[in-house]
């Protein structure tokens, strides 16, 4: 009765990880011809796109005021409008204004942008908390609060072939887009579009939680970032930092890692994946079984 019951709980977990890739909408990925942000879907996020749409304002209104100075100074004051050059070197409200001027303005945008920070750096205690390890080149992902790791790779890595389970990888040629690559991003529920983005495993995270990431390399620098999260933390060998983000919609969000981190720094997503919290729990108990080795009876008799 025992292993039925734990061999019924493993294919319940197991089966539901294609059906969570099928049905979670594609929200955080670039896109051709892109020139604004990708959609935000934190709080953090939603701060930052308001603090450049401001600073953006600001910073056209500077540009076509000093334009139409320049503009002005060039009609009024040429050699033809005016033959006799002034002799003096000062005027003194002049000097005042475009001293106290950029200081007010510094001190508004600091106003609202130190908050966006504190914001981001304050990390709040997490519901759930994760290590992620930038590795030359791919993620390792700890969940600190239930003990089991696993590497994620760009879904074509060689590490991610395996003839025996998929015979059709024969034909992949790892880091090329060809036929065989596409179906194989099309069997794991992915696009074209997601080549180069999409993992074969992903972080799993709920919904309206707040995760904790505690971000480190093995080796060299990486940086671990999500841009619809508004986050962005270089992981450092021997240093230990930390992000967080509360993720307000469900689907699924890309990164890649953004410091420059060797030959095959390009081959290095980021993939998340945000579920409600039923989902989350179905998730978290088979890799719990596939990651930690330990059976669902056991989780369910124990927790």
């Amino acid at each position: 009765m025992k292993n039925a019951l734990m061999l019924s709980g493993l294919m319940t977990a197991l089966s539901s990880l294609p059906a969570m890739a099928q049905e979670l909408e594609i929200i955080g990925k670039p896109v051709d011809g892109g020139l604004g942000f990708q959609p935000a879907a934190t709080s953090l996020a939603s701060g930052i796109q308001r603090l450049d749409d401001m600073i953006l304002v600001i910073i056209t209104a500077i540009c076509l005021f000093v334009a139409g100075l320049l503009i002005y100074c060039i009609i009024r004051y040429n050699s033809r409008n005016n033959p006799e050059p002034a002799r003096f070197s000062h005027y003194t409200p002049v000097e005042i204004a475009w001293t106290l001027g950029p200081i007010l303005i510094l001190v508004f945008i600091g106003a609202f942008s130190l908050p966006v920070l504190f914001n981001q750096q304050e990390i709040p205690e997490g519901d759930i908390t994760i290590k992620v390890v930038g590795n030359q080149w791919y993620w390792t992902y700890e969940y600190v609060d239930h003990d089991f790791a696993f590497d994620s790779y760009l879904l074509g890595h060689p590490a991610t072939l395996d003839e025996g389970a998929r015979p059709a990888d024969a034909d992949v040629t790892p880091f090329v887009l060809n036929d065989a690559m596409r179906a194989k991003l099309a069997d794991a529920g992915y696009s074209d579009d997601e080549w180069l983005l999409a993992t074969d495993t992903a972080v799993v995270v709920p919904v309206g939680k707040v995760i904790v990431m505690q971000v480190t390399a093995s080796d060299v620098i990486h940086s671990w970032t999500i841009p619809s999260f508004g986050v962005k933390q270089d992981g450092v060998p021997g240093r230990l930092a930390e992000l967080w983000f509360e993720a307000e919609k469900e689907g699924i969000y890309f990164g890649q890692c953004s410091e420059l981190c060797g030959k095959d720094h390009a081959y290095m997503p980021i993939t998340v994946k945000v579920v409600s919290e039923e989902a989350y729990e179905q998730w978290l108990q088979g890799a719990l079984e596939e990651y930690a080795g330990q059976p669902a009876a056991y989780q369910v008799a124990f927790k």
